[in-house]
């Protein structure tokens, strides 16, 4: 009513809206067409980048690509003596011995027994030292912290199987002072019973600290006024981070999960190879120690080959179906949806 008595003052007049599309009637201003712009141009404008990059990009196709071209040795009774062109090609009968054979399955259940216990011990632990971390509010403390706490991510696995052993080996430190004391001490470098919890202490003490990096930086990006307006709403420390604080880490996490169990198949062969002779097959062998052992030791190449090939292909699955999962909830994952 006040936009025709307007346009009537004016002397002009409003098209009447249609009353069943409401068509006619006043409407936005359109957006202006988004102009696509040619590759040529964007080829030209991206040179430098691309410059840059482009021997990054030789090495992953010289070292990670073209070696792929080596898996089709799993449909052969390969030789290195006569090479992959003239081995005998024998079908699926290697993927046939993979699944039918005890050690492999041993070592397929070894390796998923590893990697459950490390993602409910191993995996929240730098998240919790990260949120540790970000309350302290000196800034030297905490970087003396940071500092302490990252510093044995740049021990080889040698000098920590080691330091271990001197700690909890049977001739080691816990055992020194409980034999002064009275008492019979223990072997857990030896013990198959506490292997897997002494690897999962290894992983922690190395890596842990490593790993809070990521979530200290999710962490730099919320905004204090966050912080501000929750003490204001009179949540106490527990109630903001648990809805500022971790909701600005959950993309983070979901993330570093989705990875993590891509990579579950693979949980430190040179951790446990060093290791592996001390506890047995029987709680040691992983899927990586069984392949090099097969392939590399015993000269079982095609056979290796394919065991390594159906490790790869349900990493590739889990990963896969861990980001679809993420997408149904809502985050991003490794990808986004086009």
């Amino acid at each position: 009513m006040a936009l025709d008595a307007l346009t009537r003052r004016r002397g002009t007049s409003a098209p009447a809206p249609d009353p069943v599309t409401g068509a006619g009637g006043p409407s936005a201003p359109a957006r202006p067409p988004v102009r696509k712009i040619p590759f040529r141009t964007r080829l030209r404008r991206d040179r430098s980048l691309l410059l840059m990059v482009l021997p990054a990009v030789l090495l992953l196709v010289v070292f990670a690509y073209v070696p792929m071209l080596g898996n089709v040795i799993a449909w052969q009774q390969y030789s290195p003596y006569t090479g992959f062109l003239s081995s005998t090609y024998v079908g699926w009968a290697n993927f046939e011995r993979v699944f039918t054979n005890p050690l492999f399955l041993n070592a397929v259940e070894n390796t998923l027994v590893i990697t459950a216990f490390q993602l409910l011990f191993f995996f929240p632990v730098p998240i919790l030292l990260a949120l540790l971390l970000n309350s302290v509010l000196s800034p030297r403390v905490r970087t003396t912290i940071q500092s302490i706490v990252y510093l044995p991510h740049f021990f080889s696995w040698v000098l920590v199987v080691t330091i271990f052993q001197q700690i909890f080996g049977g001739a080691g430190l816990i055992n020194q002072t409980l034999r002064a004391q009275g008492l019979s001490g223990f072997d857990m470098m030896t013990n198959p019973d506490t292997f897997l919890v002494l690897i999962t202490m290894q992983s922690i003490w190395k890596d842990a600290g490593w790993g809070i990096i990521i979530f200290l930086a999710a962490l730099s990006t919320v905004s204090p006024e966050h912080y501000e307006a929750a003490a204001v709403d009179g949540a106490n420390r527990w109630r903001r981070m648990w809805h500022v604080t971790l909701p600005a880490m959950r993309p983070v996490i979901i993330l570093l999960l989705i990875l993590r169990l891509g990579d579950s198949l693979t949980v430190g062969f040179e951790q446990l190879i060093l290791q592996r002779d001390a506890v047995g097959t029987g709680v040691a062998e992983v899927i990586d120690t069984y392949v090099y052992y097969q392939g590399v030791v015993y000269a079982d190449w095609s056979f290796a080959a394919a065991a390594g090939l159906v490790k790869g292909v349900v990493s590739l699955l889990l990963v896969l179906g861990a980001n679809k999962l993420a997408h149904v909830f809502g985050e991003a994952g490794v990808y986004k949806r086009a």
